[in-house]
This record gives C-alpha cells, sequence and structure tokens, in this order.
C-alpha cells in the first residue's frame, strides 16, 4: 500500500425518485443502498429522494421505514433520510403526478437538485410500461428546468418471455430513449464479474488459450441453498429460467466468452457482449427438449435442517408446475468457442449457495505415468468464483511427496478479500452510482435484452406442455439425476464446487 487515497466520486445533484417505496425491493436493496453511498460521501450535498407508492404513508412514515431498513447506518444518511419526501397515490393518476411534480420543483428550489431527475422502477414488472407512459404523459421524461439529464432505471424480470419483453420495450422505447433507460441486474455490480474483463484481458497468459483448441467444456454453475423464502407468489409466475438464465447467466456467459473490446467504455462493452449472445445457438422447441433438463425440489435437509418441498412453501400452487432447477447444454457457433459444449446449471435448495465459471482445459496429449500413479489427477481447469468468496483458482498437476512418482491436482488460490483491504462498492451501491453519473457500462442494453429472450424462449416453449418434462429432486442435492444425461462427451461430468469456499 502506498498511502495515496482517490477522494470518492460524487453523484451530480439530483432528485431520485422511486416508484414503490414500500416495497420489499426498496427496503431489502435499494435503501441500504442509498445509505451505503451516503455515508461513504458518494451523494451530492444536493440530493433528495421522493417515494411514490399505492401505500398510504406520510413523509412520516417513509422517513421512519428507512430509518429501520437501515438501522447501522451513519449520521449522514440520518441527515438525507430527514428530507425524503413521499406520495401516496396510484401510479398512473394525474393527481398522484401533480404531487410529484410539486415535490420536485420543491427539490429543486429547496435542495439544488437542478433539475436532474433519476426515476427508478422497484414497482411489480406489469407496471414498468404503465409508468413509463404516466411520466411521458405527464411531461416528467424530461429534465427539469437547466437539468441535464432524465433517467429510468428498469428493474427485471424485463418481460415475462420475448413477446412481452418486446412489448416492454415499445411501451418504454415511446417515454424515454435508449440512452436514458438503466436496465438493472444486480449481478453485473459484482466486483468478480467486472474482473472476468481484467482477468482476460489484462493478462497475456490466459488468451491464447481461451478458445476451443484448450478448452474441453465449460461450466457455469449458480446454486442457491435457500428456498423461495417470502417470493412464492413471485416464484411462481418466473420459474429458474426466468428468474436466473435469462438474465444473470447470459450476462455471464457473455463476458466470460465475448471478444476482446477496443475500449472500456460502455458502447464497445456492450456491442462485444451483444455479438457473442448472437452466437449462441438457438434450438428449435423440439432440440431444447433434448437440451434441457427442468427440476423441482422436494423435501429434503440444507445444511443440516429439514426443509419443506416447493410445493409446500407459502404461496406456491400445491400442483405446482413450475421450475426451481434448470440445466442447459448450448453451444457458441463463432470460430473461438465451436464445438465446445457449454454446460449451465442453476437451482434452488442444492448443497450451498456458490456461483462459478468453470473453464476445463484438455487432457495432455501423453501421460507416461498411469494408473496408481496419477490415480488423483483431473483436467486441468480455471475456476472464476463470483460468490461467496470471490476469487480465481488454478487447477493443475503436481507430484506427491515421496518416493514415487504420483501426481494429484491441486489448486493455486487467489482470493479478492485477502488481496484488496477495499473493495470497492459492490452490487447495488455500484449500480446506483453508476446510472446517477450517467455510465451504463454495467447495464443492460435493449439488444441484449432481446437476444437473451431469444435464446431462453424456446426452452420455456419446449416446456410449455402440462408436466413440461419436470423431474423431482431431493433438498440439499445437485439436482436430478437425469441432468448427468446432458453431458456431451464420455470424460465430461458435472463439476462439484469447493464446498470450503462457500
Amino acid at each position: 500500500m502506498n498511502g495515496v487515497t482517490t477522494p470518492p466520486q460524487k453523484t451530480p445533484p439530483l432528485a431520485m425518485v422511486i416508484f414503490g417505496a414500500s416495497g420489499d425491493l426498496t427496503s431489502r436493496k435499494i435503501l441500504p443502498a442509498l445509505a451505503n453511498l451516503a455515508d461513504h460521501g458518494r451523494l451530492s450535498e444536493n440530493f433528495q429522494v421522493i417515494g411514490v407508492a399505492r401505500t398510504e404513508w406520510s413523509d412520516e412514515d417513509f422517513q421512519k421505514a428507512a430509518l429501520v431498513d437501515v438501522p447501522n447506518a451513519g449520521s449522514e444518511w440520518r441527515r438525507l433520510v430527514s428530507n425524503f419526501r413521499y406520495v401516496s397515490g396510484e401510479y398512473a393518476a394525474s393527481s398522484t403526478f401533480d404531487q410529484l411534480k410539486g415535490l420536485l420543483g420543491e427539490a429543486d428550489s429547496k435542495h439544488g437538485t437542478g433539475g436532474n431527475r433519476l426515476y427508478y422502477l422497484a414497482t411489480i414488472p406489469s407496471v414498468f410500461a404503465l409508468v413509463a407512459d404516466a411520466l411521458a404523459k405527464e411531461g416528467c421524461n424530461v429534465p427539469g428546468e437547466g437539468g441535464d439529464f432524465c433517467r429510468l432505471v428498469v428493474e427485471k424480470p424485463y418481460g415475462h418471455d420475448l413477446s412481452t419483453a418486446l412489448d416492454l420495450d415499445a411501451a418504454v422505447h415511446r417515454a424515454f430513449d435508449e440512452d436514458q433507460i438503466f436496465r438493472i441486474d444486480h449481478y453485473m455490480g459484482k466486483e468478480t464479474v467486472q474482473n472476468v474483463l481484467a482477468l482476460r484481458f489484462a493478462n497475456a497468459i490466459f488468451e491464447p488459450i481461451w478458445n476451443r483448441r484448450y478448452v474441453e467444456n465449460i461450466q457455469i454453475t449458480v446454486a442457491e441453498s435457500i428456498g423461495v423464502e417470502h417470493r412464492g407468489g413471485f416464484y411462481e409466475t418466473a420459474g429458474a429460467l426466468r428468474d436466473i438464465v435469462q438474465n444473470h447467466v447470459m450476462q455471464v456467459l457473455a463476458l466470460t466468452l465475448m471478444e476482446s473490446p477496443t475500449g472500456m467504455d460502455a458502447d464497445h462493452i456492450r456491442d462485444e457482449k451483444v455479438k457473442l449472445l448472437r452466437a449462441v445457438d438457438i434450438p428449435t422447441p423440439d432440440e431444447a427438449v433434448d437440451k434441457s433438463v427442468r427440476g423441482q425440489y422436494l423435501a429434503g435437509v440444507v445444511d443440516q435442517q429439514p426443509v419443506v418441498g416447493y410445493r409446500q412453501e407459502d404461496g406456491v400452487d400445491p400442483h405446482s408446475e413450475t421450475e426451481t432447477f434448470v440445466a442447459l447444454r448450448l453451444r457458441v457457433e463463432n470460430w473461438r468457442w465451436a464445438g465446445v459444449p457449454i454446460y449451465i446449471r442453476t437451482g434452488k435448495r442444492l448443497p450451498a449457495r456458490v456461483t462459478e465459471v468453470a473453464l476445463t482445459f484438455q487432457g495432455v496429449p501423453f501421460l507416461a505415468f498411469e494408473g496408481e500413479l496419477a490415480r488423483q489427477l483431473r483436467p486441468n481447469a480455471l475456476i472464476l468464483r463470483i460468490q461467496p468468496n470471490e476469487g480465481v483458482s488454478l487447477h493443475f498437476g503436481a507430484k506427491i511427496p515421496g518416493e514415487a512418482f504420483r501426481v494429484q491436482s491441486v489448486a493455486m488460490d487467489f482470493e479478492y478479500n485477502s488481496a484488496f483491504a477495499d473493495t470497492g462498492m459492490d452490487g447495488y451501491p455500484r449500480l446506483l452510482h453508476d446510472a446517477m453519473n450517467g455510465d451504463a457500462t454495467l447495464f443492460i442494453r435493449t439488444d441484449e435484452v432481446e437476444q437473451a429472450w431469444r435464446i431462453v424462449d424456446p426452452y420455456l416453449q419446449a416446456w410449455s406442455e402440462p408436466g413440461g418434462g419436470l423431474h423431482f429432486y431431493n433438498a440439499g442435492t445437485w439436482g436430478p439425476h437425469i441432468a448427468d444425461l446432458l453431458l456431451e462427451r464420455s470424460g465430461d461430468a458435472w463439476r462439484v464446487p469447493d464446498l470450503s469456499k462457500s
């Protein structure tokens, strides 16, 4: 450490309007993120929050909720909260916007927000288009007097399938230009996701082997040990494919496999991500059946505690056909990756919470020590751990001490938390800060959303029949055994993550 510190970059003056201010997302994610930014000196002194929701709250109710939601925040957060304002009403009602416009004018005159606006749609997805249309109709889709920007942050899920995503995009674009729209995916705010770019493009040793000539297969695992918790009603409308694969997994896939951008600005990075997604082979619905497995957890044991099955969770249909597990086999049809199978696996009530990307490399052309001498030797692999215990592991062969020339696989580990004392902003604080500053690098562009839906839509169609090929697995296991049939080559196997890292 050289002792040199960089002062935190502050946001410009602005008024942030949270639609759905009394909801779960605001409570769990947005307010704690704002508190983090406030207490680390990253918010402008001329910053104001206005909440909008149907819940009949007063300003004081909203302020009290904000303090309860972030009980350990510092003095700067408490000062900021004391100025929070709140509007109760229907999202598209003129009376709601009359109040909102009055408070925005007050924010400009009293708090110096300068006409800059950031609208955050933290509502249920079914009203995204409604709010966007209302903002345009009421003239709130442009900066206030003297303002430089007006931006819209949209949460996932962005659509329910390809058709609804296109409809939503058309509605949002009627109200806002693309450069005003910030589609948020909290995975993109993780330092380790962004560090995939650093690992690939700041290190000359990896680029020569990052291709089909050396990589045998690629696996992306997003495992959760929790069930649906209090989100049973939402999960019934989503399922694992919509909730995780269409957004999180597709973003990680694109960053891991894309070509090098010519610059690190938003457009160059997002251009390459879209190119990669367009190279993903899109199956017909019939082909999708053979390239996918969907499952649902039964009762079992997780973390030594008995848990109920999905159909016994609160808010879940006792005859539900919703998948809580998905495994896919994909192909990327381009020069770099042609012929390399890509295995994706995500699920709830799996043995551990872990997200990782594993590149397994081809074996050596000739192994002089076989049988007992190499029984514990596994293929070389590079593991990118996204959560928890973020880092990178390189697996390679080494000689076991002793007279016999026996070899086994060992791991060389890098952990971000150990290497860097300050791991910076992560998740929602980072993404909110970027949206306020107009940096769209970590946000999802419209063509990315569309292409991701084009990739997963055939699977939704394939599963639309009653039963939909649903397979069951016990909670606390790695999913249905039938997922093993997706493995294309005789030597391929689902990787078991190192649970000591979870």
